[in-house]
């Protein structure tokens, strides 16, 4: 039996039970796939299933704004995802209908090579492989392939070599097939090398080089930034900014943050609600002090705050950072109510 009909026997019995796998809708496809990028499927699901219901349709979410977007987004991460789902459906929108070819969907913000071709294959049927990390994974330890993943040269072999497997007629079940066997089969960590219908066949198995593949050389610098963010607390009232683009958050809102200084001096009680709080990104790890400042009087900002009540905070997306500040507040603030 070749390796594409292990993969679809195998899928036909094991595939996940996915809500977007039972549309051949394009926007519904690529909403789902844009969401699990960086996202585990059990907290995706819940995020795409919330779109869908808020906007059905790539028109519909070309008419929201980017902060309404934005705020259904939080708590993934990663929010140029965001931006640039909110950015494509304008230009969907613009062409009056979903791209149908592997080019043309190609052409959308934010959207590669792999989002492409699971696309292309998941709605229109066009032969083409995705090649993600479950699909490095399973080709490099079936064929013992040690080509970094993360290279030019690894990055066209593993391309070559999934599009030389892909079955003519059958790419959606093929592809959906090798991403469902390497998330639940061929794991990075303890695969079920007993129970699979590869064993036979594969090297990485037979040459004990399971743990080591597939190869990906490590070139991220990882830097530290440190910060502290002031709560402000005025008559029922709190300041926020939108953070700028060229960092880290584009578009979404945050309290008083200072970095690379120490603190100024405020009027009212200043209160340290937690310290040194480690909040890792992908390059960078941040370290931040979280502080209450409860005041009668307004101080002075830069001009980019402005004032809101705190009861409207929750309309403002705010990085998962922010969240674990306000949690923190929440804490703070029911704990002192009734002193």
């Amino acid at each position: 039996m070749t390796f594409a009909n292990v993969i679809l026997q195998w899928f036909k019995k094991n595939g996940r039970d996915l809500p977007w796998r039972g549309t051949r809708d394009p926007y519904r496809i690529w909403l789902s796939e844009v969401i699990l990028q960086q996202t585990r499927i059990v907290q995706g699901r819940d995020y795409w299933l919330r779109f869908v219901e808020r906007w059905p349709t790539a028109h519909d979410l070309a008419l929201a704004s980017e902060d309404e977007v934005l705020r259904m987004w939080q708590g993934l991460g990663y929010y140029s995802r965001a931006r640039n789902l909110h950015h494509a459906a304008q230009q969907i929108d613009q062409m009056g209908h979903f791209p149908d070819t592997l080019e043309g969907i190609r052409s959308l913000k934010g959207v590669g090579d792999y989002t492409a071709a699971a696309i292309a294959s998941m709605a229109f049927d066009i032969d083409v492989a995705v090649v993600d990390g479950n699909v490095y994974r399973v080709l490099a330890r079936h064929y013992g392939i040690d080509t970094p993943i993360n290279t030019t040269q690894g990055k066209r072999l593993f391309t070559e070599l999934a599009q030389s497997l892909l079955p003519q007629g059958m790419a959606a079940a093929f592809n959906q097939g090798m991403m469902d066997f390497g998330a639940m089969m061929c794991t990075p960590r303890s695969p079920q090398c007993s129970e699979c219908p590869l064993a036979e066949t594969c090297d990485a198995l037979h040459t004990r080089r399971v743990d080591d593949l597939p190869v990906k050389l490590k070139t991220t610098q990882v830097k530290e930034r440190a910060m502290q963010y002031v709560y402000i607390r005025c008559k029922g009232q709190t300041a926020i900014h939108r953070r700028p683009s060229g960092d880290i958050w584009q578009g979404l809102y945050e309290p008083l943050m200072i970095e690379n200084r120490p603190l100024p001096s405020f009027d009212g009680q200043l209160t340290l609600l937690r310290q040194g709080v480690k909040h890792v990104l992908t390059h960078r790890i941040l370290l931040a002090d979280f502080w209450l400042l409860e005041t009668e009087v307004k101080p002075d900002l830069p001009s980019d705050y402005f004032w809101i009540s705190e009861t409207d905070l929750d309309r403002y997306a705010v990085p998962r950072l922010v969240e674990h500040l306000l949690d923190c507040l929440a804490k703070y603030t029911e704990k002192t109510k009734y002193k």
